[in-house]
């Protein structure tokens, strides 16, 4: 339970963090008026993941996939970027 628990609170942000990254910066329209409203999603995104954590058999799996998915997730947004799927905002 502790291992699970872990994965939760420590994995739970960062792959938020790329899921709502990722989906922002593929939707259509501009990304400055498109971010705001993923931004105020990123909260129930989090409780999903966070409960989605527990879902697994053992600390050890949900550590795995939450820590692959976390990977997987800003590896995509930073591929997008090199490839210029995706425009980066103006300085």
């Amino acid at each position: 339970m502790w291992g699970k628990s872990l994965a939760a609170a420590l994995l739970g942000l960062p792959l938020t963090v790329g899921i709502v990254g990722l989906v922002a910066l593929h939707w259509p329209g501009e990304l400055t008026r498109v971010t705001l409203p993923w931004l105020l999603m990123s909260f129930p995104i989090w409780v999903a993941v966070m409960s989605g954590a527990f879902l697994f058999k053992s600390g050890l799996r949900a550590w795995l996939w939450m820590g692959g998915a976390t990977l997987l997730c800003f590896g995509l947004i930073h591929l997008s970027k090199i490839l210029g799927w995706a425009t980066e905002l103006p300085a």
